[in-house]
């Protein structure tokens, strides 16, 4: 293996990483204004590519709804099958908010990195 197909797979690690640890926060940001039809989830994901495969997210979402995150119904469809939409508890709305807090701390070191500034 050479240096550069090296750098690509660590670059291509760290950015799924990234993705992961945030798909969580981004999901829940999905749902804040109430509920949400599975496709509907996917399509914004997908949008702003931060998923690829459906597999990736109805584990995240049975483990959300199983930590009691969030919970869904099954509503009828005149276009076809019965539709899941998710929305956020008491506690997915407590979570959101601790998440966007962390998140904007991260973001706020990060650019004191990026500028330069070190921390002590």
């Amino acid at each position: 293996m050479n240096e550069t197909s090296d750098d690509n797979s660590l670059i291509t690690q760290s950015e799924t990483q990234m993705r992961k640890g945030m798909l969580v926060y981004c999901v829940l940001l999905l749902l804040k204004d109430g509920k949400v039809y599975t496709s509907e989830i996917i399509r914004s994901l997908r949008q702003a590519q931060l998923i690829v495969v459906e597999g990736t997210l109805y584990p995240l979402l049975n483990r959300l709804a199983k930590d009691n995150v969030l919970v869904y119904e099954w509503q009828e469809s005149e276009q076809g099958p019965p539709r899941k939409y998710y929305w956020l508890t008491d506690d997915g709305q407590a979570l959101l908010i601790e998440l966007r807090s962390n998140y904007r701390k991260l973001h706020a070191s990060i650019n004191a990195l990026e500028k330069g500034a070190h921390h002590e």
